[in-house]
This record gives structure tokens, C-alpha cells and sequence, in this order.
């Protein structure tokens, strides 16, 4: 199935799309959260070092993915008054 962008969707399809996220953005919160404490442990037990660095960059991946999706799909739903 291909996605279709986000102002072809219908309301009902644009506010499942709204719950969905909403539930892939707690989870990304946990993947987050994790990641920050694997680098906090790194930095405690051993260094700053390379390792240490990749779930950082992880973390901003899915900060800066989740940042732009969600503010497209919150301007919509302003638009058309779901919210």
C-alpha cells in the first residue's frame, strides 16, 4: 500500500493518522530515554568516547523525524477544525 500525503486523507483517516502517531511518539519518547541512559552509563563507567556517540546521534534521528511529521500533521488539523 502507498502512503498517500497527508491533505489527501479524508477526517476520519487524518485523525487516525493523528492517534497513530501519537502513539509511535511515546515510544520514540522510551527509545530516547534509553538511549540517553546508555550514554550516561557509558560516560560514568568508562569515557567519552566514539561508542558514546551513536546513540546520540540515534537519538537526534528521531527527534528531529518525529519533529517535522508531527507539525504538518497539527497544521491540518487546524486547518480543518479537528482539533
Amino acid at each position: 500500500m502507498q502512503e498517500r500525503n497527508l491533505s489527501e486523507l479524508t477526517d476520519q483517516e487524518l485523525v487516525q493518522e493523528a492517534k497513530k502517531r501519537k502513539s509511535v511518539s511515546i515510544i520514540n519518547a522510551l527509545l530516547i530515554g534509553f538511549l540517553i541512559g546508555i550514554v550516561l552509563y557509558s560516560v560514568i563507567k568508562n569515557s567519552l568516547g566514539f561508542f558514546t556517540l551513536i546513540p546520540l546521534f540515534f537519538a537526534y534521528k528521531l527527534i528531529n523525524n518525529s519533529k517535522y511529521n508531527n507539525q504538518e500533521l497539527e497544521n491540518l488539523l487546524k486547518e480543518r477544525n479537528l482539533k
